[in-house]
């Protein structure tokens, strides 16, 4: 069986550095926000091009803490997309604010800034765009409408480490980028984690006392704070696994480029190839009756994902803050079609030539060969 992800594969390349960081954590007894946590903060944020980094908890307290950080509250409309995984809606809903949605551009699977500037209205108080599958969105565009209408941008980036379009990485391009460290992440901790980079420095230090109950010195509680503090031990594994992010993005491309290659002739709606903009945390290829080709190629031996089956917006916990199905018509159908591919940095090329072999089987098209 091919798998959908190898995190075993991933982690016998890292292995002894990786053992070395984690038993030295083990052996300090400085298991939370320890020396571990500050030195990944300043490599994350110098390998973001960021001028810093807060490492927390997980990605959604990323999201939360930034919207936060932008002063979003009760009253407030934040628009985002509803083709995207309930973390980015939910921490909206968290801060009191709601989620204001908008439907993605067809061939991008992100915002559509066209459909943003039309949903403004004098409640909306920011912008959160979703680099969905390791994508920019479309920021340049995004941004000249937010910075023209007074809008706060933060980029949900849980996606998207080290994507980069103009000599910029994601998470830049907004006043704050979230970025998601689970471990099914380009880079992923040994259990949860999150950052959000920020070049303000007045919003970074509202944002690491809000981590740690709002806390400025020990038990001198300023602001209503959370508990969304780093274990030191992941900090530790993240700084090892970041010096192998580079190369693991270009293997992630190169296996883009062979399902591209290997797909053409098939029929297959595909990402395509899109330079640096897109790290491909996700390959997700749209194809018809997704559930039946799915359980071809689970007897084929291929693994598969979707990325995801059903908006937010059609999510029961959501319906009474959304509209109903019908209302957002190209995330509705991208939901239905996405199929998403295996794709690691550890993957074979005979695998990637037998995955593109078994979809091509499954959708009636040519057995694909080795280029």
């Amino acid at each position: 069986m091919i798998p959908f992800l190898d995190i075993k594969a991933q982690y016998q390349t890292v292995q002894g550095p990786l053992e070395r960081a984690v038993l030295d954590v083990l052996r300090s007894g400085d298991y939370v926000l320890g020396d571990p946590v500050r030195t990944f903060e300043r490599d994350f944020a110098a390998y973001c091009g960021a001028g810093e980094a807060v490492a927390l908890n997980t990605g959604t307290s990323a999201l939360h803490l930034a919207l936060l950080a932008a002063g979003v509250g009760p009253g407030d409309e934040v628009i985002t997309v509803p083709l995207t995984f309930v973390a980015t809606a939910a921490a909206i809903v968290f801060t009191g604010a709601t989620p204001v949605f908008v439907d993605v551009d067809p061939k991008t699977f992100t915002m559509d800034p066209e459909a943003f500037e039309a949903a403004i209205t004098p409640q909306t108080r920011a912008v959160l765009p979703v680099h969905l599958h390791g994508r920019l969105a479309d920021m340049e565009a995004i941004c000249a409408i937010a910075n023209r209408h007074g809008i706060m941008i933060i980029e949900d980036a849980a996606q998207a480490h080290g994507a980069e379009r103009d000599g910029r990485r994601a998470g830049t391009f907004g006043t704050m980028g979230c970025f998601s460290f689970y471990p099914g992440k380009n880079l992923g901790a040994c259990g949860e984690g999150g950052a959000v980079v920020t070049s303000d420095s007045e919003i970074a230090a509202l944002l690491r006392c809000l981590r740690d109950w709002g806390q400025q010195g020990k038990y001198n509680h300023i602001l209503r704070g959370f508990n969304y503090r780093m274990d030191t031990l992941q900090a530790a594994v993240l700084g090892v696994k970041l010096q192998f992010l580079p190369a693991w993005t270009e293997a992630r491309q190169r296996i883009a480029a062979s399902y591209e290659s290997l797909l053409v002739e098939t029929g297959v709606e595909r990402p395509g190839l899109c330079g640096r903009d897109h790290v491909y945390h996700v390959y997700s290829v749209c194809v018809e009756g997704r559930d039946k080709i799915r359980e071809i190629l689970n007897a084929s031996g291929v693994a598969t994902g979707i990325h995801y089956p059903r908006p937010v917006h059609m999510q029961p916990a959501y319906a009474s803050i959304s509209t109903t199905p019908g209302g957002f018509p190209v995330s509705e159908r991208l939901a239905e079609r996405f199929l998403s591919l295996p794709i690691y940095p550890e993957m074979t090329q005979q695998q990637v030539i037998d995955v593109a072999d078994a979809l091509s089987r499954a959708t009636e098209g040519r057995i694909v060969e080795a280029a």
